[in-house]
């Protein structure tokens, strides 16, 4: 049973998810083990169920956010932040609501809401509820507010903490479920994780990390706006990863400053002892890469993600869709191929606003006698004599490229959202199993 499940990932990712489901339920069943307190009624009763859910959910974003490798290798990592944001979403409907039911069925409690006055489980409450739409609004809102990355990370951390220790504080106090001392373990027990997963990660990983430093080779002007970012492991013989994989980089201070920023590696994934990095210049951290001196110390958290090639060794060729920065990950992929001597079909479509955008466009011709490689670019703006694709990456480009066979190939897409939006139910129409689409997001913060 257990050599089955490790060679289907499927069956480990239903595993997960129902894995988070019975815990998210688990304290509410063993809230009902006992009878209710007399005299309160449905309602009431309701509301309860979805604050005890709330908070469940609440210390599992935890468990989402940190990296645990078991679990991000069945989803992705890309996916995992997007659940993330989703149940933290759903979660604090259900905080939100939870009183609103009270306030409603019983009138008399809207007298909680009175801070000052208030007992100290009202005040808790508060606190945990305001700390939990300042940490929503602030992410939402990120870029519209101007909150730099490494600040607001470091504010979501600390309004997590906030808002699931006074609700859980909240809940104690309470105490018409949590009476029983095995209940308060139970809870205790749950918030004990979380505040360890934020210990790991903000400080026990960050630590360990720093005994596998990094130093800067070489920073390599590319087109478009892009710049090569070469590291050498100093002490230590790297990390290998698989095609198409990325990092979390941290460059220039010590990693518990929380400066990481995820980056696709654009190297061959068998050379440990030099990894590349595309970084295109999009932020104000990207925009200072070209500065960056060689011997500047570096850290790197990974690898991650589950977009590679690498996992469908049985595919009769890939297709591989890129969109400006979009190509890093794929060059990794076409890379290591050639390096492995990959005698499949690959076949790159390329989109990028103009000829001079195309990054790596050198490396990528030369690539082409080195590997079954065709090669489209489709150009938003084509220059005078240009006699290639123009415009979009849309279902008529797609139906004159891919294969015939269309469950035949892999299709690996990454590009900006709207791109790959449209590309997927591009295919999809094109009658392209769902299963063999893969997309990887940009941002995942």
């Amino acid at each position: 049973m257990h050599r089955l499940l490790m060679h289907n990932p499927i069956a480990i990712a239903t595993l997960w998810i129902l894995a988070y489901v019975v815990i998210c339920l688990f304290p509410l069943l063993v809230a009902l083990l006992y009878p209710a307190p007399a005299g309160r009624s449905f309602w009431v009763e309701f509301s309860v169920a979805l604050g005890f859910i709330g908070l469940a959910m609440m210390v599992l974003q935890f468990v989402l956010t940190a990296r645990v490798n078991r679990i991000e290798a069945s989803f992705g990592i890309d996916i995992l932040i997007q659940f993330h944001r989703f149940s933290s979403l759903a979660a604090f409907a259900m905080v939100v609501v939870h009183p609103i039911i009270l306030f409603i069925h019983e009138p008399t409690t809207l007298d909680l809401l009175n801070f000052l006055q208030a007992p100290l489980r009202a005040q808790l409450a508060t606190i945990a509820t305001l700390a939990f739409l300042v940490m929503v609004v602030t992410t939402i809102w990120r870029r519209p507010l101007n909150i730099p990355y490494e600040p607001w990370r470091l504010l979501h951390t600390l309004l997590a903490v906030l808002a699931v220790g006074l609700g859980f504080g909240h809940a104690m106090l309470v105490g018409n479920y949590l009476s029983l001392f095995w209940q308060a373990v139970l809870w205790s027990g749950l918030v004990l994780v979380a505040l360890w997963l934020i210990v790991y990660v903000r400080l026990v990983k960050p630590w360990m990390m720093t005994k596998r430093p990094y130093f800067v080779e070489e920073v390599v002007v590319q087109r478009g706006d892009v710049h090569t970012l070469a590291l050498r492991p100093y002490g230590h013989d790297g990390f290998t990863f698989k095609p198409g994989q990325f990092a979390w980089l941290t460059l220039g201070v010590n990693p518990v400053h929380m400066r990481e920023h995820p980056f696709s590696m654009s190297s061959c994934a068998d050379q440990s002892d030099r990894i590349e990095f595309g970084i295109k210049a999009l932020g104000d951290f990207t925009r200072r890469i070209k500065d960056v001196k060689p011997g500047t110390k570096a850290y790197l958290d990974g690898p991650y993600g589950v977009f590679t090639t690498e996992s469908y060794w049985d595919s009769a060729g890939f297709v591989l869709i890129a969109g400006g920065i979009g190509i890093t990950p794929i060059l990794s992929m076409i890379t290591t191929a050639i390096t492995r001597q990959d005698d499949r079909p690959f076949l790159l479509i390329y989109a990028i606003k103009t000829w001079g955008d195309a990054t790596y466009r050198e490396e990528l011709e030369a690539m082409k006698s080195q590997l079954d490689l065709t090669i489209v670019y489709v150009l938003r703006e084509g220059h005078e004599g240009w006699g290639g694709e123009t415009g979009y990456v849309d279902k008529d480009l797609l139906d004159r490229y891919i294969p015939l066979h269309r469950g035949s190939r892999h299709y690996f897409i990454c590009a900006a959202p709207v791109m790959m939006d449209a590309v997927e139910t591009a295919l999809l129409d094109l009658e392209v199993p769902v299963t063999n689409v893969h997309m990887e997001h940009f941002n995942l913060a």
